[in-house]
């Protein structure tokens, strides 16, 4: 009999809350695995993320200010590719 791969995709959001308990330490990790029927060493690989990288929440850039400079300069690009693409198109216009 074949076995099969019952991997589940958690949402960031439920991750956090795991590792988060676990972190607190109110609970035991067996605990924490009966209530969300998960792995031990899914909790672990989860709490050792967010000890390395949860300073990262505090960091001077935030991913939205990233992601919103990004937004301008592609809202930048495609003014400009508007404005080149409205003049070739009299030019060529004219041409014919």
């Amino acid at each position: 009999m074949k076995r099969r791969n019952m991997s589940r995709k958690h949402s960031p959001v439920f991750k956090f809350k795991v590792a988060f308990e676990a972190l607190r330490g109110e609970k035991t990790v067996a605990q924490l695995c009966q209530e969300y029927s998960i792995a031990a060493s899914q909790i672990y690989t989860w709490k050792k993320e967010l000890e390395e990288r949860g300073a990262e929440i505090f960091s001077t850039k935030s991913p939205e200010r990233t992601r919103e400079e990004e937004l301008d300069k592609l809202h930048a690009v495609i003014g400009r590719l508007k404005v080149e693409n409205d003049f070739l198109g009299r030019v060529l216009g004219r041409c014919q």
